[in-house]
């Protein structure tokens, strides 16, 4: 019965255009972040604070990290959905997030986010921008196009069965 009602509410989030997410594992157990990308980032990380060539990372501390990052993410997306609920809103904005993280007491962060999500806009605005364009000079391209011999005869044919069934009656 659990299982029809949590369907349910996917479905009608999936209508108003909500995103949603799984967060609990067939298992029960709540989803652990891509252990490889943990990995990646805090060896880049220790690698950029440390001058030594090789760093070891036991599991138990990749795992604490983990953890650290699953509930950061869950602490933060809460803070900003508080936000965007105060603001009569359904969908969270980059600036409940920024404002989220003032919130908690991470406001070091807001600028060079700020300015990474402002990078990351010029950079698909432009890719936007280059794909309407590419769009719009097919559409263009399509409409200036004289028809082909095929349509031409296929044109014909119609207007032929037209005219045979008007003599008929």
């Amino acid at each position: 019965m659990a299982e029809k009602e949590k369907e349910k509410e996917k479905a009608k989030a999936k209508e108003n255009g909500e995103v949603t997410t799984v967060t609990e594992s067939p298992a029960g157990e709540l989803e652990e972040l891509p252990k490889t990308i943990v990995r990646r980032l805090v060896k880049d990380k220790l690698s950029q604070l440390s001058a030594e060539s090789e760093i070891t990372v036991f599991r138990e501390a990749l795992q604490a990290f983990s953890e650290s990052g699953r509930i950061f993410i869950h602490y933060l997306t809460a803070t900003a959905n508080d936000i965007c609920k105060e603001s009569n809103r359904q969908i969270i904005n980059a600036e409940d997030v920024l404002k989220a993280l003032e919130e908690i007491d991470f406001p070091e962060f807001v600028q060079p986010l700020r300015a990474s999500l402002e990078e990351f806009r010029q950079r698909n605005a432009g890719k936007r921008s280059g794909s309407s364009k590419a769009k719009e000079a097919d559409r263009k391209g399509k409409r200036k196009e004289p028809p082909t011999a095929e349509v031409e005869d296929e044109q014909d044919a119609t207007k032929s069965d037209e005219s045979e069934d008007g003599a008929d009656d």
